[in-house]
């Protein structure tokens, strides 16, 4: 079912390919990132680069370094599930752990990330009327309660 001559052929996800302005909140820090979409791999996979470009200005408080980020997301027809390649600057530790993903309805794909210390649930949601996107992620903490982990919005750069 699945194989180089079998491209992923998905309208949702057609709808990320572009150049993205993004901005939003972090563990409550504000941040501002680019993301950059497209098909790669023969059209097997939406290729996210998310690269961090919030000013360091004299009021900035967060971290010295840049986040970086290669997010690959693909579909698996046989589990008939979308999987998550998410690749940071973190490390292996926090990148070997494959996300799988639902259609939450038409516009909307939740990604369950089982990491060791936790579940994380990443959700994309596309909003057709304003033409951008959410991603909104949550976590359990050590109380196992939800916490909101980031709430981010993509407007595209064309605008």
């Amino acid at each position: 079912m699945d194989g180089a001559g079998r491209i992923l052929d998905d309208v949702l996800l057609d709808r990320l390919i572009g150049n993205w302005r993004v901005t939003g909140r972090i563990m409550n820090r504000p941040i501002q990132q680019r993301a950059e979409v497209d098909w790669a791999l023969n059209h097997q996979f939406a290729r996210i680069h998310f690269a961090d470009v919030t000013p360091r200005d004299a009021n900035y408080s967060g971290p010295s370094w840049r986040y970086d980020a290669l997010v690959f997301i693909g579909y698996d027809n046989m589990s008939e599930r979308y999987v998550a390649h998410w690749l940071d600057n973190f490390g292996g530790r926090f990148s070997e752990t494959l996300g799988f993903g639902t259609r939450r309805d038409k516009d909307s794909i939740l990604f369950v990330f089982e990491y060791p210390d936790g579940p994380l649930h990443n959700t994309f949601a596309w909003h057709q009327e304003s033409k951008t996107w959410t991603i909104t992620i949550v976590q359990k903490d050590s109380n196992a309660m939800w916490t909101d982990f980031a709430e981010e919005t993509l407007e595209s750069e064309r605008c």
